[in-house]
C-alpha cells in the first residue's frame, strides 16, 4: 500500500542552513517551503534562492510572507535602511551583534506554526545553529523548546507538529561537511548579508 509521506514545513532562507535542513527534511517527509522577506538587504537574492530550492526539491506547497513591520521597527543592520554591516568578528562573546534581527525566529515559527496547522504537517524545520550563531537569543535550544511548549498550547487538540533544529549544535564546517554527504544543492543557495552578487559556492 502506497502510504503518503507526512509534510513538514521548512523555514527557508536561501541560505545553506535551511538548504542542508531541507535536505535532511527530504529524506523523511512532503515539503512545504516558507520564506520571509522583511527588508533585508539581499531580499530579491534570498527570494530567487528560495524559488529555486522550491522547484529543487518538488515543494508541494510554498508560502512567501511580508513582514514589512520589521523594517519599520529596525534595530538591526540587516535591513536595507540599517546601519552598515560589520566586517570583522566580534570580540566580546557576550555582545549581541548588530545582524540580530529582534525576535525574527520568533515571527517566522508563529507564522510558519499556523500554517502548518492548516496544512497538517507535523514538523517544522528550522535551521538554527548555536554554536556559531554569533550569540542570537533566537537561536538557542531554550528558544526551540520555549517556542515548541508555546504551539503545543496554541493550537487546536490533536495538533502534532513539533519544530525541529537538526543543525543547533554543528558548526558552520560540520554543516558543510554534511551537506557534502547529503549532497545539498548548495549551489542554489545564498548566504551573504549584504550583496547580491556571485555566491561562494558559485565561484
Amino acid at each position: 500500500m502506497n502510504h503518503q509521506r507526512k509534510i513538514a514545513v521548512c523555514l527557508v532562507s536561501g541560505g545553506m542552513d535551511s538548504c542542508v535542513c531541507a535536505t535532511l527534511a527530504a529524506q523523511n517527509y512532503q515539503l512545504a517551503f516558507f520564506h520571509a522577506n522583511y527588508g533585508q538587504r539581499t531580499q530579491h537574492k534570498e527570494l530567487a534562492c528560495f524559488h529555486a530550492l522550491a522547484d529543487y526539491f518538488k515543494a508541494s506547497a510554498r508560502l512567501v510572507v511580508d513582514f514589512e513591520h520589521l523594517k519599520v521597527i529596525g534595530g538591526t543592520s540587516l535591513l536595507s535602511n540599517g546601519p552598515s554591516v560589520p566586517t570583522s568578528p566580534i570580540q566580546d562573546n557576550q555582545s549581541i551583534p548588530s545582524t540580530y534581527v529582534p525576535f525574527r525566529n520568533g515571527l517566522l515559527l508563529a507564522t510558519a506554526a499556523a500554517w502548518s496547522e492548516v496544512l497538517g504537517a507535523s514538523r517544522i524545520f528550522f535551521g538554527a545553529v548555536e554554536q556559531d550563531s554569533s550569540g542570537y537569543p533566537d537561536c538557542r535550544i531554550e528558544f526551540v523548546t520555549a517556542m515548541n511548549s508555546a504551539i503545543r498550547a496554541g493550537t487546536k487538540p490533536g495538533n502534532e507538529v513539533i519544530i525541529e533544529v537538526p543543525l543547533i549544535s554543528k558548526s558552520k564546517m560540520q554543516i558543510v561537511h554534511l551537506a557534502q554527504q547529503l549532497g545539498a544543492p548548495l549551489e542554489l543557495t545564498w548566504s551573504c548579508y549584504q550583496a547580491e552578487e556571485k555566491s561562494m559556492w558559485q565561484m
